[in-house]
């Protein structure tokens, strides 16, 4: 079922994420704070390898974030729920090894003609309590998928989006491409 906010969810199926297989150059943008109506962006580079796991019903990504205070890796998995036909997302900072972040729920529609995918959890920031959002854009016809995440402190009615990453298809062997 899914979560509060989310009724623009659509059914998804277990090879919604099949367009993020591969290897990626990504491009980072992400408020340097957030919820402090910061204005200020930084952008760095990075990569990224998705594959599935799961025997198809979920996906691994391992990431190298190239920030400019130090290179780190995190990890992204994903696994279907056949049953509700959800998407269950979970983040894994390798500088917290520990700690495991709430995972955002959801699934992909068709929107104005185009599939996208909307996850959400609730979740809290510095104390505070706040809904997470993520938009999984595939943008298929350029090959060059989209992910965002947005933080809402009124229950969803208003939000500030905080990370975009463009993704850039690479051609080279499976791994992360070097921090530059």
């Amino acid at each position: 079922m899914p979560t509060p906010g989310s009724a623009d969810i659509g059914p998804s199926a277990a090879n919604d994420f099949d367009f993020f297989i591969g290897n990626w150059r990504v491009q980072h943008r992400r408020l340097k704070q957030r919820l402090l109506a910061c204005q200020e962006w930084e952008a760095f580079e990075g990569s990224s390898a998705a594959q599935k796991v799961l025997g198809g019903q979920g996906n691994l990504d391992d990431n190298l974030l190239c920030m400019a205070e130090g290179a780190y890796r995190a990890v992204t998995l994903r696994s279907f729920d056949a049953a509700s036909g959800l998407w269950s997302i979970w983040w894994l900072d390798g500088r917290h090894p520990g700690r495991l972040d709430v995972p955002v729920v959801g699934g992909f529609s068709d929107a104005s003609g185009e599939r996208i995918g909307l996850f959400y959890a609730d979740d809290t920031l510095n104390g505070q309590a706040i809904r997470v959002r993520f938009l999984w854009t595939p943008r298929s016809e350029l090959g060059q998928p989209r992910w965002e995440q947005a933080f809402s402190v009124d229950g969803g009615l208003s939000w500030e989006s905080n990370w975009v990453m463009d993704f850039s298809r690479l051609d080279a062997a499976p791994g992360l491409e070097p921090c530059l």
